[in-house]
């Protein structure tokens, strides 16, 4: 049984122990709490009052703002005096990363200091270190010698603290015994935690942030189960960080803090768009809302065995039939049966567009691999690399790529099915109360697709998932989930969570997203989403923007607005932007490609996270981009 979370198909938020920041309780019986950082120069008073009064109005509970040298750090208190003339008493929390002397003045001042371990004491070039076990506890020893006035400060002014782990920032030392792990993330939080341990200081909160949410998923697990096993229960800060804009980033941030919110885990959320951030604060509520009455949900028979690896990714074996299962990617299935009649021009809002002076279809990166058309019927020609799937009942076994779903009563009939591929609609019931028909069935080119009515719908897709695996049954699983009376937002947000945290523990082989309030675009770009943030298929341009803050060099939203329009075309490319040099060396790691502000108006470019030009003058850094993206034969003109 794992070890992350109380209880895997009950859901129940796991116990902390709680923090007071200020005049704010987080962890414990308090509820999720909401928080953002401000992206102003913290220099600028009145602006960094302003827009830390505009979050908090939106619901921000917490305002975090960068201190990257001591005048910052100094120049919080009078943001502090400001907002308390204003009648605003929501604490403020000082971001640090390597400048110790900044988060020792800010720790008098602030109610919480947030220190990244991997810059606090350590230095980044990407070098390879041998140390002995004398070396390595020497190596202890100073960081313990460097972060110990930081938290006997904090245990006498009762200043919370955060240490911040991020997969982008791990030291040269972490990553040189750990690798670039979800395991070193941890250990690099553990080891300043073991200080404040140490000297009896537990206003602590940890977070396990990366922009890779699969990364970020195993890391936070492993965290917890570590601190179990140690007998600890510090609070969460839930993020995946540099999530990036607009749908991507809702989508991206939906899947990290979404898989884990399922679970129960999570005591404050932050919501990292390259937006301004106030637009942060009603995105995080969207997510931590669901939550609030999901206690109250249908009872989901529990685990025995529980065959997932929670901290690695592997994804679920399965036969392969046609197109769907191992060896393929996750296919995307297009709901048109709320369409009164199904003509060529439905399809267009799936990806696949007929061109009438040519004569023939044209099929997008991002195109549904299948249709389903219940009892409708198909009377033109239909894209070569698309299918059909229509009702039993009203099947057309003549037409070729043609294929029936059948429900689980209809089964009966299954060794009269003359079709290379038939799909059978089941839910957790089906699967567990009929393992003989099950059986019978596995004989057969069988899809399953599995639905849910539960509240607590992923937890029982999870465990129909677990019965599959425990019975040995390697049917091909399409996860369908269907939405209705919400905004688009939320419902990008639901069904990211619902059906990403799947996928993050590899388990599914299509995805069916029945939204008909929705336009089809919409419904389709949101499938391709959830498939590209969790990693399974990938069919665009993934941004590793980050949210920006005060120690941004560059306007984030402009310039990231600015290498989208001239690069989104580029499938399957990874591009970092950064506004600073603090997670920016770390995240080109994950990245092909790195757009990086060191200086006012200069630029550094990586090709991973190598340093390949430097100090370019941003006017011509976009186009440098480009050149260097070329160079390396990644490059590929826009289709017309």
């Amino acid at each position: 049984m794992s070890t992350y979370c109380e209880n895997l198909t009950k859901y129940s938020r796991t116990k902390t122990r709680t923090v007071t920041i200020g005049n704010l309780e987080l962890g414990g019986e308090n509820p999720i709490r909401i928080q953002s950082m401000t992206t102003i120069d913290t220099m600028n008073t009145e602006g960094s009052i302003a827009q830390s009064i505009r979050m908090i109005d939106a619901g921000c509970e917490l305002v975090r703002i960068t201190a990257p040298s001591k005048k910052e750090a100094e120049n919080l208190s009078q943001i502090k005096e400001g907002l308390k003339k204003r009648g605003y008493h929501t604490p403020l929390v000082a971001d640090i990363h390597f400048t110790p002397n900044a988060a020792e003045i800010a720790a008098r001042i602030v109610e919480k200091v947030r220190i990244n371990p991997g810059n606090y004491a350590d230095k980044k070039k990407f070098e390879e270190l041998e140390y002995t076990d004398q070396a390595y506890q020497n190596e202890l020893e100073r960081i313990e010698k460097k972060f110990t006035p930081l938290v006997l400060i904090c245990k006498a002014e009762g200043t919370a603290m955060r240490i911040g782990t991020n997969h982008g920032s791990l030291s040269d030392r972490i990553l040189s015994r750990y690798g670039d792990t979800p395991k070193g993330m941890v250990e690099s939080a553990m080891e300043f935690l073991r200080i404040c341990r140490k000297h009896d200081y537990h206003d602590i909160v940890l977070s396990m942030k990366a922009s890779n949410t699969l990364v970020m998923v195993q890391a936070y697990r492993l965290l917890v189960a570590t601190m179990n096993e140690q007998g600890m229960n510090y609070p969460l800060h839930l993020g995946v960080t540099e999530a990036g804009d607009g749908e991507d980033g809702r989508i991206k941030s939906a899947v990290g803090i979404g898989t884990l919110l399922e679970d129960g885990l999570g005591d404050t959320v932050r919501v990292s768009l390259t937006e301004e951030p106030e637009f942060e604060i009603p995105v995080a509520q969207k997510l931590v809302n669901r939550y609030k009455d999901r206690e109250w949900q249908t009872e989901i028979p529990p685990i025995g065995n529980y065959p997932i690896d929670p901290f690695s990714y592997q994804r679920r074996p399965t036969k392969s039939i046609i197109n769907i299962g191992t060896g393929h990617v996750p296919v995307v299935v297009g709901d048109l049966n709320h369409f009164n009649e199904i003509k060529p021009s439905t399809l267009f809002g799936f990806g696949h567009q007929y061109s009438v002076p040519l004569d023939k279809w044209n099929t997008f990166d991002q195109a549904i691999d299948f249709a389903f058309v219940g009892n409708k019927q198909i009377n033109f020609e239909i894209p070569g690399n698309l299918s059909i799937i229509q009702n039993y009942k009203h099947w057309d076994l003549s037409k070729a790529r043609h294929y029936p779903l059948l429900t689980f009563n209809e089964v009966e009939n299954i060794s009269s099915i003359k079709s290379d591929l038939i799909f059978v609609e089941a839910d957790l019931n089906d699967v567990i109360h009929h393992v003989s028909t099950l059986k019978n069935l596995n004989n057969h080119p069988v899809v399953l697709v599995i639905t849910t009515n539960n509240k607590h719908g992923m937890a029982e897709q999870r465990r129909l998932f677990v019965e599959l695996m425990n019975q040995e049954l390697d049917f091909p699983v399409i996860s369908k989930r269907s939405y209705s009376e919400i905004d688009s937002e939320t419902f990008q947000l639901y069904a990211a969570t619902d059906l990403g945290a799947l996928f993050v523990d590899g388990l599914g082989d299509g995805i069916w997203i029945e939204a008909p309030e929705f336009p089809s675009q919409h419904v389709l770009s949101t499938s391709f989403g959830i498939l590209q943030a969790s990693r399974t298929r990938i069919s665009k341009t993934e941004y590793i923007s980050c949210p920006s803050c005060g120690r941004t060099l560059f306007d984030l939203q402009e310039t990231t607005a600015k290498i989208r329009a001239v690069t989104s075309h580029l499938k399957g490319v990874k591009i970092g932007i950064m506004g600073c040099i603090v997670n920016g060396p770390g995240e080109m790691a994950d990245a092909d490609y790195g757009y990086v502000g060191t200086g006012q108006g200069k630029i550094t470019l990586y090709k991973e996270k190598e340093v390949v030009r430097k100090n370019i003058p941003e006017k011509d850094a976009v186009e440098a981009m480009i050149e260097l993206i070329t160079e390396h034969g990644d490059w590929v003109d826009r289709p017309e």
